[in-house]
């Protein structure tokens, strides 16, 4: 049990949500995932695994912790899923040190341990080489490497999937983003092929899954999770991505569904309306086909 003060944990990048001595037992944490948070949690993970086909008979699926609350429930709700009868897939949990702290270390492996989450915890120097190349802005950077060394770790251990923890708010704010701030109209997909490692896949199983209802699980659960751990990102410097946040929390109350809006509209793109689109690296204007 570690006992370390809630503002000295906080400092390195940590965001704590409830004290440890209120963790609730297992038996609870895994009930209430089929149980309480049935229809906001359980069947969204269903439903995103049967509507984006993210997993077929023989896959061997890298399950990414990061320690946050979202791969803490995502690392779950494998194992529930797994419980329950659909066994046609092999699991592999695995976990990044890009350069923790130690506090932050044990707390990774405080957390996995009491939930019962069999995790390969690995060394990687990213943090460090990220903040070198990168300056006072290295989150794409940090990023992209941890994204290279799961991707990396997954292959190693045989695996041919990489699944990673990003949810519906997840999937909305980059889509605005991208029209915002790269004057682009891309969302985040809930799967794709990787372009740098032969027959890997990375897939979103927490695609359909409101971010506040993670929190609820994670608070109602007792659990410590990770923030980022980085002190760049702590601070909120440079990243956009809060903005938008916030940005789509006060457009809500103005829109009403304006965040399913935002999601639906990846999935509502009339090609007859706008102005060019690109494939395969090929750029096309409306112009193009119009007198065709």
């Amino acid at each position: 049990m570690l006992d370390k003060d809630k503002s000295n944990i906080a400092g390195e990048g940590c965001e704590v949500l409830v004290p440890f001595n209120e963790r609730k037992p297992l038996a609870d944490i895994e009930r209430s995932i089929i149980k309480t948070y049935r229809k906001h949690i359980w069947s969204k993970f269903i439903k995103a695994i049967k509507e984006y086909e993210l997993i077929q008979d023989g896959d061997k699926i890298a399950v990414a912790i990061s320690g946050g609350k979202d791969s803490l429930l995502m690392a779950k709700l494998f194992q529930e899923l797994y419980k329950n009868g659909n066994q046609n897939f092999e699991v592999q949990f695995i976990a990044m040190d890009p350069g923790y702290h130690p506090d932050i270390r044990e707390l990774l492996e405080d957390n996995c341990k009491y939930l019962n989450i069999p995790v390969q915890i690995y060394e990687a120097d990213v943090f460090k080489v990220a903040q070198k190349m990168a300056g006072d802005y290295p989150c794409y950077m940090c990023a992209r490497m941890r994204r290279g060394a799961l991707y990396g770790k997954a292959k190693e251990l045989g695996c041919n999937k990489l699944a990673l923890g990003h949810h519906f708010n997840d999937v909305i704010e980059t889509t605005m983003l991208n029209l915002l701030c790269a004057g682009s109209f891309k969302t985040m997909l809930p799967k794709l092929k990787a372009q740098n490692f032969e027959n890997m896949e990375l897939i979103r199983p927490l695609y359909l899954i409101e971010e506040k209802y993670i929190q609820r699980f994670i608070q109602n659960s007792g659990i410590w999770p990770l923030n980022c751990a980085c002190m760049v990102a702590a601070k909120r410097i440079g990243n956009k991505r809060y903005e938008i946040k916030d940005l789509i929390e006060n457009l809500k109350g103005t829109f009403t569904n304006v965040d399913m809006s935002i999601f639906r509209a990846a999935e509502n793109v009339n090609m007859e309306a706008i102005l060019g689109w690109q494939k395969d690296g090929k750029k096309t204007s409306f112009l193009d086909e119009y007198d065709q």
